[in-house]
């Protein structure tokens, strides 16, 4: 059974992640179709501001300029800005949408980017909605495939070497330090190098991307002044869906920890309790109070059939 449900795994996660990028693929595609021509027609608009304003105004005026700066101002909300005698786009071809649709369905939300026309945002609304399951089931599906490979390496490690808890220990820190590299301390050299970002702010961005908090202080692939190559978004892409998988184990392997922790102080809590009890029964016996667990089963094993019956009396004596 064991075997089966790893194969079914492995060839569940390919179709999963297959349907994942279509979904994402689809949304990039019709975001780009929605958005991209209001972002062209603000550009346009924009140049044709500026052209307007240097032919006809030799020394600017209030209302002119007023206007000069809404102007920029909504372009700028919509993605675009000014570069000499050109306008720089970017933020809404099929790159950019694609990155806004996995910020969006993996609830990231960095808020720096979002749909200026209404059918984009009544589109936005219906693809976060089946968006965001999808994308929970296969990043849950992505964990179970790296727990699983982390306990098979330490099952063949026990094999080899006859270790026990050595293996799963070593396997643990393994997969542990592979993701911090892989996921929180390299891709920082790489934005730094991209974006001209300190490494700690690089490292800053990556942690708030992948927990999913997304400020938008920091977002890759925003900078006018600056040249990316064409896979850039798509690469940061693959690295925010594995590396929110990684995280999410990381995050539960800390859940369980501190769950198994308050467990064990609970039980060392009533244990004590218990044992003071059962050293304070002549005391408990004499007062008439009468702790309800000391007459569980195993107080009656322990104690025989009259060891509860002692405070039963006192009780019905008061």
């Amino acid at each position: 059974m064991g075997v089966e449900a790893g194969r079914r795994r492995r060839w569940g996660v390919p179709v999963l992640l297959l349907a994942y990028l279509c979904y994402v693929g689809l949304g990039a595609g019709v975001l780009q179709a929605l958005e991209r021509p209001a972002e062209v027609r603000a550009a346009r608009r924009l140049l044709q501001q500026r052209w307007e304003l240097l032919a006809n105004h030799t020394c600017l005026q209030g209302p002119a300029l007023q206007r000069l700066i809404q102007g920029i101002i909504e372009a700028y909300k919509s993605g675009v800005t000014i570069q000499g005698n050109t306008t720089s786009l970017g933020r809404w071809d099929f790159s950019g949408s694609f990155f806004f649709s996995i910020s969006a369905i993996t609830t990231i939300g960095y808020g720096n980017l979002s749909p200026s026309t209404v059918s984009g945002r009544i589109f936005c609304i219906f693809f976060a909605l089946f968006g965001i399951p999808l994308n929970l089931v296969l990043l849950n599906e992505i964990g179970q495939l790296m727990l699983l490979g982390v306990q098979r390496s330490a099952h063949h490690l026990e094999e080899m070497f006859h270790w026990k808890i050595k293996a799963a220990l070593l396997m643990k820190t393994c997969a542990l330090v592979t993701g911090l590299l892989l996921f929180l301390l390299l891709p920082p050299l790489l934005f730094s190098n991209k974006e001209g970002w300190t490494y700690e702010e690089s490292f800053y961005y990556s942690f708030i991307t992948l927990s999913t908090i997304g400020f938008g202080d920091y977002v890759i692939g925003m900078n006018p002044d600056r040249t990316y190559p064409s896979w850039y978004k798509n690469v940061v892409s693959i690295w925010i869906l594995f590396g929110m998988a990684w995280l999410a184990l990381i995050i539960k392997c800390c859940i369980n920890l501190l769950e198994s922790s308050s467990d064990f102080c609970q039980c060392d809590r009533k244990s004590t309790e218990l044992s003071e009890d059962v050293m304070d029964d002549g005391k408990k016996s004499m007062t008439g109070l009468c702790n309800v667990e000391c007459c569980n089963d195993k107080d009656k094993i322990a104690g025989g059939p009259g060891a509860c019956h002692t405070h039963t009396a006192s009780m019905e004596a008061l």
